[in-house]
């Protein structure tokens, strides 16, 4: 059944501030919550924060106080939101069980935006960053097993691989290789722009993840791969916003963002597992509506068009949650050993890589090999190695 939010009416703004026992949401048992709950919650925090941060930045560029006062009052309930589901996350569970969680948003929300995405270029880079996601979550594992003794595989239940992608070590590039080609929202179908906007997002959340909760490891390797991957989290955001159109006006993005919000909610409500988090998804996909009216509205006031000439006139297929481990290791087999030039791809280690590789790593290994290393001399062998002939992540760690 289609739906069209900018059809539907939402609650009234004034309707939508919450008390403190309604903000106290219970958070979801980590030990039988389907781990995909887990994943469309760190994914909406992560929309959530992007909200807010947006509305601060287009309230410092906006010089009409009426403006500035209509945008606090709905940032307000984006921040009271963001709590909301931020809060659904387990007390009980470590930060390190919480990085696997973030790793495997990053690796099965980029695959299935990879998947569903209309426009080969932005395909591409969606291909190229989810296999440094996927290597991410095989650091951290490695890390978890020897921090805190356990499997990865009991955070992921299984439904992502735990395996090399392409080596961590080998993100670091030269800065100006980060950035790609923007779509041309003229043309762009109205999808691409809510992808674009969802991964950059998501990825935006798990650099600020990295940035807050790697110092407060006392193991010198835990601090050293927070860094690490916190660093290539900063290079992927780069990656990521730069698919954005900077033409499009301040009204435009306001109307983006918001649509791409009733987007979302209402994909994780139509595919939620829990009832009582899909009632709150349902509950923000109905404060939602009416931001978007209200964009809307501003939208047609300042740059004079109609919200359904940018806007896609139904809400596309859900995103949706789900394994992606055949997509995965064909992109393994076939994109393991590529890099970036300028806005484009290569697999030759180009003058501008090898000098930053020799930059940033000062002649000592990586972290995230190191943290391989120490793992396999304390539990005896490598995590997670393939038994089926050589991975390829392996052997282009050991020839490069």
């Amino acid at each position: 059944m289609s739906f069209n939010p900018l059809r539907e009416r939402g609650i009234p703004l004034d309707r939508q501030v919450r008390n403190w026992r309604e903000l106290d949401v219970a958070p979801i048992d980590p030990d039988h919550s389907d781990p995909y709950t887990r994943c469309r919650i760190i994914a909406m925090n992560g929309i959530e924060v992007e909200a807010v941060l947006f509305s601060h930045q287009l309230a410092r560029h906006c010089p009409d106080i009426d403006l500035k006062r209509h945008l606090a009052r709905v940032r307000y309930i984006e921040a009271q939101q963001q709590k909301a589901v931020n809060w659904l996350l387990p007390g009980l569970a470590s930060v390190l069980e919480t990085t696997l969680a973030y790793e495997q948003v990053a690796v099965d929300l980029t695959a299935w935006v990879a998947r569903m995405e209309p426009d080969e270029y932005l395909t591409r880079a969606y291909e190229f960053g989810v296999l440094e996601d996927f290597d991410h979550l095989y650091r951290y594992a490695n890390l978890y097993e020897m921090i805190e003794h356990r499997k990865a595989e009991k955070i992921v239940d299984a439904l992502t691989e735990v395996m090399p992608g392409r080596p961590t070590y080998l993100h670091h590039r030269d800065p100006v290789d980060n950035i790609r080609e923007p779509y041309d929202r003229s043309v762009a179908a109205p999808v691409s722009k809510l992808h674009a906007l969802t991964i950059m997002a998501a990825e935006q959340q798990t650099m600020n993840f990295y940035m807050n909760v790697g110092p407060l490891y006392m193991e010198p390797i835990a601090r050293q791969l927070y860094q690490e991957i916190g660093l290539i989290e900063e290079e992927h955001v780069t990656h990521y916003e730069s698919l954005v159109d900077p033409g499009e006006t301040w009204w435009e993005m306001l109307l983006n963002h918001e649509y791409n919000e009733c987007y979302l909610y209402h994909s994780f409500m139509e595919t939620e597992s829990d009832p009582r988090v899909r009632a709150i998804w349902e509950l923000h996909l109905n404060m939602e509506l009416e931001h978007l009216r209200l964009a809307a509205e501003l939208f047609k006031r300042h740059d004079g068009r109609d919200p359904e000439q940018v806007l896609a006139s139904e809400l596309p297929k859900p995103v949706t949650f789900e394994p992606n481990k055949d997509y995965i290791r064909e992109l393994i087999a076939t994109q393991i050993d590529y890099t970036t030039l300028g806005t484009g791809y290569v697999q030759e280690a180009h003058e501008r890589f090898e000098r930053m590789q020799e930059q940033i790593m000062g002649g000592e290994r990586a972290p995230s090999e190191r943290v391989i290393e120490d793992n396999a001399h304390k539990s005896g062998q490598e995590y997670r190695l393939e038994t089926n002939g050589p991975h390829p992540a392996l052997s282009l760690r050991m020839n490069r």
